[in-house]
């Protein structure tokens, strides 16, 4: 999956190739932004699934996997 977010920080697009043709989906937040990761054009990064799952519903993401908990309110 290749994942983009907008300058403001608060859209995101996921394209996904499935093995049978490429998926398009978009999210906005109402209010707030995703947890973007610093990364300087042309560099990719990897992350888990649950760190995906976390970013896409806006949480900080980072913190999957380091033994943290993140509760939602």
């Amino acid at each position: 999956a290749y994942l983009f977010c907008n300058k403001r920080g608060h859209r995101m697009k996921v394209l996904v190739h499935d093995g049978l043709g490429i998926w398009l989906c978009a999210r906005r937040l109402e209010q707030g932004k995703f947890h973007w990761a610093q990364v300087h054009q042309g560099e990719s990064m990897a992350i888990s699934p649950e760190q995906l799952q976390a970013l896409i519903q806006g949480l900080p993401w980072q913190r999957i996997g380091r033994q943290q908990v993140v509760t939602m309110l």
